[in-house]
């Protein structure tokens, strides 16, 4: 229903706010009337006067609608936000790249399952200037509520792309001049040893598989964060975080 109706659902006032502020296109908000706080009511008559319809809840009803086991009392449908590829390979470079002004980095998903993951590496993304996120076909939906949720709101921010599968995606971003960098928990280069100028794809994989053999012909290199003896790896969203932050390090 999502994919057909071009929509998803954002649950609570901080993804509402997130998404009014944003601009993003609000269709539908539904409030439960016995949780309505004065905040909620505010919140809800800005969004109806940009032309959303309001609906109130009786007791007991968000509870059947809603995707947590205790929902927050107020929900809306927001028109879909992803672009295509072609219009975030477009985008100049700016002060917003986490490296220098003459280059961008994205982020791809290949394959990364957990809705929380996903979110999380949204969330990332957003707090490291990252100019787009990618994931691949065989990831889990973006707009699905975990992630909507785990993103904190960037979702509404962060340039996403509901990429075609990984070959293609990689074969688009070369041709589009990009470096191609995979993530692997060992084998790779040191990540503080590696040079983030230029446009650069940090390619991260399933969190138990890691990336696909067969892509290994399609990227430039491997990155590696060491740890410490006995741990195996980290989680991909953490990996995420580490190597943004180490690139936005590095453009200061």
């Amino acid at each position: 229903m999502r994919q057909a109706e071009r929509a998803f659902v954002a649950e609570g006032v901080k993804l509402i706010e997130v998404a009014l502020r944003s601009g993003r296109p609000i269709e539908t908000v539904f409030v439960a009337t016995e949780g309505a706080t004065p905040a909620i009511a505010a919140l809800v008559a800005e969004v109806a006067s940009t032309g959303a319809r309001v609906f109130d809840l009786g007791p007991g009803v968000m509870e059947r609608v809603a995707d947590t086991i205790t929902p927050q009392p107020v929900c809306a449908v927001v028109g879909a936000v992803d672009v295509s590829l072609e219009s975030v390979l477009d985008r100049p470079a700016g002060d917003e790249a986490p490296v220098s002004p003459a280059g961008r980095l994205w982020l791809v998903c290949v394959d990364v399952r957990d809705p929380g993951n996903l979110g999380s590496i949204l969330r990332v993304a957003g707090a490291s200037g990252v100019a787009g996120v990618l994931a691949c076909a065989g990831s889990v939906d973006p707009y699905n509520p975990k992630t909507v949720r785990a993103s904190a709101g960037a979702i509404f921010n962060v340039p996403l792309v509901k990429a075609p599968d990984a070959t293609a995606t990689l074969a688009a971003l070369r041709s589009a001049g990009c470096r191609l960098l995979g993530t692997t928990a060992e084998g790779g280069t040191d990540y503080r040893d590696v040079d983030f100028e230029g446009d650069v794809a940090l390619v991260l994989g399933n969190e138990a598989s890691g990336l696909p053999s067969e892509l290994a012909s399609s990227l430039d290199g491997w990155v590696t964060i060491p740890m410490a003896t006995g741990t195996e790896s980290l989680n991909v969203a953490m990996t995420a975080a580490v190597l943004c932050f180490e690139a936005a390090r590095g453009s200061r």
